[in-house]
């Protein structure tokens, strides 16, 4: 009866652990990895990210209302891994200096505007968990825009402006900008 026992409980075992390697290296993502990026003038910006989908769901609001995000907690930019930026050189990203390099980038979003914050933690495989506020580079406020019709699934591009660039985030009825240009 033991040996049945045990049997039974090594092929549960073997199920998850087949299971758990399908989902993660061979089932297609639920919230596909994007990447995005802007070469113009001498400045390089990468993004990475992975974008999930509305899918019928209230995306930002209170937390009474089961927002998927609620206003004032944190989010990573997208699903999956943390939400990841590059320059190549030198920035101000709306309004504040930035140096070259790498940084996890998250929000917290608000009715009217959104907090976006870069954070010196970068390759975090889980993004879900929340950055070490200590290293936090700079925060700025990002005024919420509407676009022009709703947006299925997270968006962010990275279009030429008179002086640089501009990210833009896009998700459900909501829309942000951040201007970026050279230092």
């Amino acid at each position: 009866m033991k040996k049945k026992i045990l049997i039974g409980l090594g092929g549960l075992v073997l199920l998850f652990v087949i299971w758990s390697v399908y989902g993660l290296f061979f089932a297609p993502p639920v919230s596909p990895p994007a990447t995005t990026s802007y070469n113009e003038d001498g400045l390089e910006i990468t993004i990475d990210y992975s974008q999930p989908s509305k899918k019928g769901r209230l995306i930002f609001g209170e937390e009474s209302e089961e927002a998927l995000q609620p206003y004032g907690k944190y989010w990573r930019l997208g699903a999956n891994a943390a939400t990841e930026i590059s320059f190549n050189k030198d920035v101000v990203f709306a309004g504040q200096a930035v140096d070259a390099g790498t940084y996890r980038m998250y929000a917290v979003p608000g009715p009217d505007t959104f907090e976006l914050t870069l954070n010196s933690e970068t390759d975090v495989f889980f993004g879900a968990a929340e950055p070490d506020y200590d290293l936090d580079v700079v925060t700025i406020e990002a005024p919420v825009e509407q676009p022009a019709s709703t947006v299925e699934t997270f968006t962010i591009e990275v279009n030429s402006a008179a002086q640089g660039a501009v990210i833009v985030f896009k998700w459900a009825d909501t829309m942000f900008k951040v201007p970026v240009a050279l230092q």
